[in-house]
């Protein structure tokens, strides 16, 4: 299933760069969401050697369906609005 790196989980004056919530494209609703918790999510770089930079799903983020990500490393700022893989 394809998700969309919606921003960085932040607050006014902080932003977390491993935590990112994105927005599963089945997902309408915070119950779609929460069975997506514990399944993994890869993200590919562009480019001739694509590294894959992977991540679990941890938590929801609000009621309309996002979720919340804790990736192994932080996701470049190019990564905002391109797609996710999350394995099932």
């Amino acid at each position: 299933m394809k998700a969309m790196v919606v921003q960085f989980r932040r607050g006014i004056k902080h932003y977390r760069p491993r935590q990112f919530l994105l927005h599963p494209e089945k997902c309408k609703s915070k119950k779609d969401a929460l069975k997506l918790i514990g399944k993994t999510v890869e993200w590919k770089t562009s480019g001739k050697a694509p590294k894959i930079i992977t991540g679990k799903i941890t938590a929801t983020h609000g009621v309309k369906g996002l979720v919340r990500v804790l990736f192994e490393k932080g996701l470049p700022g190019q990564a905002l609005t391109t797609y996710a893989e999350i394995k099932e």
